[in-house]
């Protein structure tokens, strides 16, 4: 959804609740997309502070699919985020670009929801995402759900780099 903000910035002092919908059905992030399993109304207070500044708080309140790390099980994972910016408007795209201002979501007076949003949770993306604390994963070697119950296959595994040395010691065992 695009806002235009120059309405806003048409009174000093200008303040402008909004709740605009999250039109993005999935989070893409490095080839990878994630569904939204639920998404609420972005809540927008925008204030216009006067030269051309405005101040944008919000928050969202959305979640996302995710696979477990270990066992690809979809984990629901919940993003609560609040924010706070100042847009200034004196500035142009150079300046920006000095300051390594990353306001990708503002295009000349129009601010995009879908962008702010994206934004917002890559920040908060987690690292890693685990069903449960003790999931065990899928097997090595025939890559059966362990969670399901044990396989039987062998637990040792060997560095092959290694069996020179491997060798050396059940020799030694012989004597």
């Amino acid at each position: 959804m695009l806002i235009n903000l120059s309405e806003i910035m048409s009174i000093k002092g200008n303040v402008v609740s909004i709740q605009a919908p999250i039109e993005a059905e999935e989070f893409c992030v490095e080839g990878l997309c994630y569904p939204f399993a639920e998404k609420e109304p972005v809540d927008l207070k925008l204030t216009h502070l006067g030269d051309r500044r405005i101040k944008l708080e919000g928050n969202i309140k959305a979640s996302l699919l995710i696979p477990c790390n270990r066992c690809l099980k979809d984990v629901k994972t919940s993003f609560n985020l609040e924010f706070s910016k100042e847009l200034d408007f004196m500035k142009d795209s150079e300046e920006r670009i000095k300051e390594l201002d990353e306001t990708n979501y503002i295009s000349g007076y129009n601010l995009d929801v879908d962008l702010l949003v994206y934004d917002e949770i890559l920040v908060d993306f987690p690292m890693k995402v685990l069903c449960d604390e003790n999931c065990k994963g899928f097997c090595k070697i025939c890559g059966a759900d362990l969670n399901k119950g044990d396989c039987s296959c062998e637990k040792q595994a060997l560095d092959p780099r290694m069996s020179v040395i491997q060798d050396i010691f059940n020799n030694f065992k012989e004597v």
